[in-house]
């Protein structure tokens, strides 16, 4: 039986990363794959360089990209095929809400040329959660981070929600949605429950 996919997609500061920390450490996920995106191999340390970085935005997706599918090679499909359960750290719904916005000059709808080039070797998660979070709250909340990026702006990342509402009414039936606005031990009940309901 193959395993399924389950991503968790949200802005910067919304808690997704604590959560899925946390979810690695729980003994009811000991036999689950936990990974992220953009990855920890050399396509991925190229990522986070453009990131860091002035390099132009289509160049910077394009990276994303290949990142993506070197990743969806080499783990993502041999761990479903052998029936292992993966919970991804960010995956295809961020480039989609972020890179939307990098490009939204380049493209008449970014967002849907960039699903477009996704077409037909992607990997569709199966359940995606989405932490929901209020921009200024979540930027309050990066204000701390010795490693800020250039996406962790208010306008930037209100334009990334938005994003991401949108992709949650693309497709009601893979995405549940939680905002993320209280007590981090109610943000992992409530995932946990999610992710629980949904492969019992």
């Amino acid at each position: 039986m193959k395993g399924k996919l389950i991503t968790l997609e949200g802005i910067d500061g919304s808690g997704k990363s604590t959560i899925t920390a946390r979810l690695n450490s729980n003994p009811e996920f000991s036999d689950f794959v936990f990974t992220r995106e953009p990855t920890t191999g050399w396509i991925g340390e190229a990522v986070n360089r453009a990131i860091h970085s002035d390099t132009d935005e289509l160049a910077e997706l394009l990276l994303f990209t290949a990142d993506h599918a070197e990743h969806i090679s080499k783990l993502i499909l041999p761990a479903l095929e052998s029936g292992k359960n993966v919970i991804s750290d960010r995956y295809s719904g961020s480039r989609f809400a972020y890179q939307a916005v990098t490009l939204k000059d380049r493209f008449p709808d970014p967002m849907q040329w960039i699903q477009d080039i996704h077409k037909g070797w992607t990997v569709v998660p199966d359940l995606t959660i989405l932490f929901d979070i209020d921009p200024k709250i979540a930027v309050e909340r990066c204000g701390n981070r010795g490693d800020k990026t250039k996406f962790e702006k208010i306008g930037f990342l209100e334009e990334v929600r938005e994003n991401y509402l949108r992709l949650a009414r693309q497709d009601p039936e893979r995405f549940a949605v939680i905002y993320t606005d209280k007590n981090i031990d109610d943000i992992e009940a409530d995932v946990l429950d999610m992710i629980t309901s949904f492969l019992r």
